[in-house]
């Protein structure tokens, strides 16, 4: 009685005086720093309705778009340390984010404890069925011969596929009109009106139009074929070595948050992984389930930045 008193006294939790160990006792906001329905959004939700169970605590997701995902990552890292607060880190927020802005208002090494990488896909290079080109040898010959008369179609600037696009113009030495649109959804809609031509985004968001015939998938940026398209090749297959691209999200907590809570809640999450259930939803959006340790995530984000800090500097790309 005299401890609890006295951790009433002092402004302590309860959960702090018996060592988290109670963790948690109510619900858990997951930031997703991009709009609803986006891929990592997806990804997001599924994630956090198996947390949901397993913690016994509802995690309730909260959409921050804006400046390619980085005003979620500031929300989370000026967020207090006690796993009550935990952002859905991708390839933008965490990778491509820290060279395309010179202050992007957090650290991607410092300003987290990482938890768990949740998945990874591949982005996939596809055209309006309009185009006459079957293939991407065909395509980049078509280009060659409109220069700045086709148009790419990518979300917003500083996201990665603002990157990619930037990156594969540079290595065919194409002559593309880019085409900025508020999110990915945007420009798959501008892709189906024909208003762009072509775009590089990942499956989730193109699969169902790439089954009705409406996009030509191209060449998958991926080291190996994909299950979910295993007729297209991969872009060293189609005569583009070296364009290796994906997508990946993973969960993080603000520096400081205790061990304890990183242990549960990664436990948690590769428990979550492993089901059946959330691996079929996870493939069947072009996502391939890639729990790890955090220790294992935190080196992985260390070689991504490197890797997009390079692709940064290479295609040339800015932060409109």
């Amino acid at each position: 009685m005299n401890r609890i008193l006295q951790a009433v006294l002092l402004g302590i939790s309860l959960v702090s005086v018996s060592g988290w160990a109670q963790y948690p006792v109510k619900p858990i906001k997951l930031i997703v720093p991009f709009s609803p329905s986006s891929p990592p959004d997806i990804a997001g939700r599924i994630i956090a309705q198996r947390l949901s169970v397993g913690l016994g605590q509802q995690m309730i997701v909260e959409n921050r778009p804006g400046a390619g995902g980085t005003l979620g990552a500031q929300a989370t890292a000026k967020s207090p340390p006690d796993g009550y607060t935990l952002l859905l880190g991708s390839t933008g927020t965490l990778a491509s984010s820290p060279s395309l802005y010179s202050n992007p208002g957090y650290d991607s090494r410092k300003s987290f404890a990482p938890i768990s990488r949740i998945g990874v896909a591949p982005f996939v290079i596809v055209v309006n069925s309009s185009v006459q080109a079957a293939s991407l040898k065909e395509f980049i010959e078509l280009a060659r011969s409109k220069p700045g008369q086709i148009n790419y179609g990518r979300g917003s600037s500083g996201t990665p596929p603002h990157i990619i696009g930037e990156t594969f113009t540079t290595m065919t030495g194409l002559n593309l009109f880019h085409v900025p649109y508020n999110g990915s959804t945007a420009s798959v809609t501008a892709l189906i009106a024909g208003d762009v031509q072509i775009m590089i985004e990942q499956l989730a968001l193109l699969q169902s139009q790439i089954r009705t015939g409406k996009f030509r998938p191209l060449a998958v940026a991926s080291a190996t074929r994909i299950p979910q398209l295993p007729e297209v090749p991969t872009a060293a297959e189609a005569g583009l070595p070296g364009y290796e691209w994906s997508a990946w999200t993973g969960l993080l907590a603000p520096r400081g948050t205790p061990g304890e809570i990183i242990g549960r809640l990664n436990s948690e999450t590769v428990k979550s992984l492993a089901t059946k259930e959330v691996r079929d939803i996870l493939a069947n959006q072009g996502v391939e389930p890639a729990g790890n340790t955090p220790e294992q995530f935190a080196a992985f984000i260390d070689v991504e930045i490197e890797k997009w800090s390079r692709a940064v500097k290479a295609s040339g790309a800015k932060v409109d």
